[in-house]
């Protein structure tokens, strides 16, 4: 029982390091996303390309390639970072890439003639997203969002490459010295009770933005 307690209490201390990766991750991924979203439906058309090339870059390649290079490529260059903030820079740069497309198509997806509607009304390109077309794309691109929170919680689990303590990694080291799989079966406990406080917190948005339905 002693070993039991104490395997959680090492799996709990790497859940930690996942928690705070998911949290700083989703809060610096959503704001730039929302923001390359508009670059992206803007008329610059050198912006949208510059954005274009980004989304393409981080979607089209392994978002472990993109963690190792980071941590174990850019020190070539000089360029050094610690295991944190190098699984943040990475991370936040694959999943802003994600969300972005995600952004766009919501903010797209508005009926052209609200547009029409609040320009007959006098209100300005920004008074219109703020107040009408933004208010319902979140509404629509919630149901994506909280599918990518929970690929984030998942995927946290890639960190234990570069040598960080985080819930897989902390289970692995157990099964290794008491080999025994109930570790795993911890691991798994922590990793749906994270991912349904997400769904819990996005059915909580979806119904505060129901009114737009």
């Amino acid at each position: 029982m002693s070993n039991f307690n104490d395997s959680v209490l090492f799996i709990l201390q790497g859940s930690t390091v996942t928690i705070k990766l998911f949290l700083v991750v989703f809060i610096l991924s959503i704001p730039l996303a929302a923001i390359l979203s508009l670059v992206k439906i803007c008329k610059n058309k050198l912006l949208k390309k510059i954005v274009g090339i980004y989304t393409w870059l981080f979607r089209g390649t392994p978002l472990l390639l993109q963690l190792f290079f980071i941590y174990f490529g850019l020190p070539v260059l000089g360029i050094k970072f610690s295991r944190f903030t190098a699984a943040t820079i990475a991370f936040t740069l694959n999943y802003a890439a994600y969300l972005t497309e995600i952004f766009r198509g919501g903010l797209q997806s508005v009926d052209k003639g609200q547009y029409e509607a609040a320009r007959a009304l006098g209100m300005s390109y920004s008074q219109t997203m703020k107040q009408i077309i933004v208010p319902q794309g979140i509404k629509r691109v919630l149901p994506s969002t909280c599918n990518e929170g929970i690929s984030l919680v998942k995927d946290t689990a890639l960190v234990a490459t570069i040598g960080m303590e985080e819930v897989l990694r902390a289970s692995k080291e157990i099964l290794t010295r008491d080999f025994t799989i109930i570790p795993f079966f911890i691991a798994a406990a922590i990793y749906l009770c994270l991912n349904s406080i997400v769904v819990i917190c996005f059915k909580m948005l979806e119904r505060r933005y129901s009114y737009f339905e």
